[in-house]
């Protein structure tokens, strides 16, 4: 149904009238004229509310009534602010108050599909529990994927995001929401527990009851305005009523200030994933992902609510922090990069930085190194991982610090100090057929200049000089300097093995999926760059 109707809108949208053959009754004609207006555009259009389904006439070849289905393009003009996700989540709710008005509200990304019929009623279980009711905001269900190609090449599962820190938060007030398969009280968007803020229209208070049919004209004519984009104006919405505002990571946001005005949540994790979501088949579109959200949760950090103020006060001191490792999470992006560069620029010069191993203080070294990978390895087996989907979420924990982190932390820092800035997201041209048959067998997909590429491609060549050369150095003429040597030998030795799918496609590949030559030539220039003054700084 939903393939057909967006051919049909497409060509009426192109041809700017109805064709014939779509001319089948008044009803279709009257649906088509809304998407015939002269000038119709994605970014600039009307309110477009179409009820598909209507459970009141509507049944299944059993003669069972079917569920509610309406289709809404709320209205867009080039002059009005959209606010994205949040600002459409917010039309879908006012709409559905003004329509039906359930109590219950349930967020799904569009390449997400329900995978077990039993899950509204696991989330009603909460939901109805007297015991939680007073203060429960919302049920989370972990995102979860289907199509993940043996080893997860690109981390796309975030095990510790979705599954194993949920699980720890719902000790103390909950999980966060995470965008999709969540379940929402209706009254949790309208205040706190003990602070209902009423919207600016009765109708569309949380305990208002709708008791007309879906296409009564009084029911349409306030969806349609509700749905316009100029309704917010000089109201709450977006910053005390709704989804929330201000970061472009508006799950993340909306469910931490819904914490901080007093909801609890629960996380919900069945053996049967609820929901299956699509993952990313090219590097590209990952680490735009991850730098999209590197800024979001920035600006949440940086912001009159920050997580290590007002959300420890708010909340307490260990959700507090719990929020607050997301929030920074794009300054990892200082160490990972040091820990990336500088023992290697310093074993291309023959300087040791650790201590040696005879030195007794290079036991503390190696029991922090091993330590640390050692509970990360055991906390991602323990939660049903593989030791190979593992290595690749170490890998992915390296890349994401050398570029979308990298970059991410730049862009939120040039807009802070008031200078616009472009972000690097690039359409990708690669063939979907062929992507998809890459990401089976497990290859990376570079492909599409990036300047994400530049900085990963740049760190890669120093570390494969850097072990080279320390080598000949330690072999040849290491001296009595060799024990001090070893340690920097084998950082650089695992970051050289955390970028082999660089390598490949630099030297190796000759299909559409390998490293752009005009991002090779670059990195190679600001590699030898950075040796360069690295060497002046460091003699």
């Amino acid at each position: 149904m939903y393939e057909s109707m967006k051919m049909r809108v497409k060509h009426v949208v192109e041809t700017g009238k109805i064709s014939e053959e779509y001319n089948t009754s008044d009803e279709v004609c009257q649906v088509f004229s809304q998407w015939s207006i002269d000038g119709f555009t994605r970014q600039n259009h009307p309110t477009v509310i179409q009820v598909l389904l209507d459970q009141n006439k509507d049944k299944d070849i059993t003669g069972n009534c079917l569920p509610n289905l309406v289709y809404v393009s709320r209205q867009k003009s080039k002059t009005s602010p959209h606010h994205f996700k949040a600002g459409a989540l917010n039309v879908l709710v006012r709409v559905s108050a003004a329509m039906t008005n359930a109590p219950v509200i349930l967020t799904l990304d569009c390449d997400m599909y329900s995978n077990d019929p039993t899950t509204p009623l696991r989330a009603l279980c909460y939901i109805l529990d007297p015991e939680m009711q007073s203060n429960l905001g919302y049920v989370q269900f972990p995102q979860e994927y289907h199509g993940l190609n043996k080893s997860d090449i690109y981390a796309c599962e975030h095990k510790r995001l979705f599954k194993v820190h949920p699980v720890g938060y719902d000790g103390l007030c909950g999980p966060n929401y995470v965008g999709t398969g969540c379940f929402f009280r209706r009254r949790a968007l309208c205040g706190g527990p003990s602070t209902l803020i009423l919207p600016e229209i009765d109708g569309l208070c949380p305990d208002s009851v709708v008791n007309k049919p879906l296409t009564a004209p009084s029911v349409l004519e306030l969806a349609h305005h509700v749905a316009g984009c100029n309704y917010e104006n000089q109201t709450k919405w977006g910053s005390k009523i709704g989804f929330r505002y201000g970061s472009l990571v508006e799950d993340y946001y909306t469910g931490y200030r819904m914490k901080c005005e007093g909801w609890r949540s629960i996380f919900c994790y069945p053996e049967t994933a609820a929901f299956l979501g699509d993952v990313p088949f090219n590097l590209l579109d990952v680490l735009s992902q991850n730098k999209r959200w590197a800024i979001g949760l920035l600006e949440v950090a940086f912001s009159r609510y920050s997580t290590i103020t007002f959300g420890v006060k708010s909340m307490g001191l260990f959700m507090g922090l719990g929020y607050s490792y997301y929030a920074f999470w794009a300054i990892l992006t200082i160490p990972i990069t040091t820990y990336c560069l500088l023992p290697q620029l310093a074993l291309l010069n023959e300087l040791s930085i650790f201590p040696k191993v005879s030195d007794p203080w290079f036991l503390l070294y190696m029991f922090l190194f091993l330590g640390a990978y050692g509970q990360d390895l055991l906390e991602f087996v323990v939660d049903g991982g593989t030791i190979q989907r593992w290595w690749s979420d170490q890998r992915m924990w390296i890349m994401r610090g050398l570029s979308c982190h990298a970059f991410g932390l730049t862009e939120f820092v040039v807009k802070s100090i008031g200078i616009p800035a472009e972000g690097f997201n690039v359409t990708s041209k690669i063939i979907n057929d062929e992507e998809s048959k890459r990401y089976e067998q497990g290859v990376f997909e570079f492909g599409v200049p990036s300047p994400l590429f530049v900085t990963l491609t740049m760190a890669a060549i120093i570390n494969l000089l850097s072990l080279i050369i320390g080598l000949v150095h330690f072999i040849v003429d290491g001296g009595s300097n060799k024990e001090g040597l070893v340690m920097q030998l084998v950082l650089t030795g695992l970051i050289v093995m955390n970028c082999l799918p660089v390598y490949q496609a630099i030297a190796l590949r000759s299909d559409k999926g390998k490293m752009p030559t005009k991002t090779t030539v670059t990195a190679t220039l600001l590699a030898s760059a950075v040796y360069v003054v690295a060497s002046l700084f460091l003699k």
